[in-house]
């Protein structure tokens, strides 16, 4: 009974980890359960409870990514920028 409860807290602690890992790369709650599932077999269930929970441990934490997460323009809104301000440069 000892293992499978070790086993279980070190795979909490794994994807605990790998959200972590998300944050850093700036990616959402929906984003992060999808990279986790493709590259590390995750289920986006178990992903989106520890997110959660992680979430109730640090509100101030999350409120202020997610304000941060939505004042950084999206790659397409940034590309439409690089376009708008090449056309008004001549070369």
């Amino acid at each position: 009974m000892g293992d499978h409860s070790s086993s279980q807290a070190s795979y909490i602690h794994l994807v605990h980890h790998l959200i972590e890992e998300c944050i850093v790369f700036n990616m959402g709650k929906e984003e992060c359960m999808d990279a986790l599932f493709k590259h590390a077999n995750i289920k986006p269930i178990i992903t989106s409870t520890v997110w959660k929970e992680l979430e109730k441990e640090n509100k101030e934490f999350f409120e202020a990514y997610e304000r941060r997460r939505e004042a950084i323009p999206t790659e397409k809104e940034t590309a439409r920028r690089i376009r708008d301000l090449l056309s008004r440069t001549t070369i």
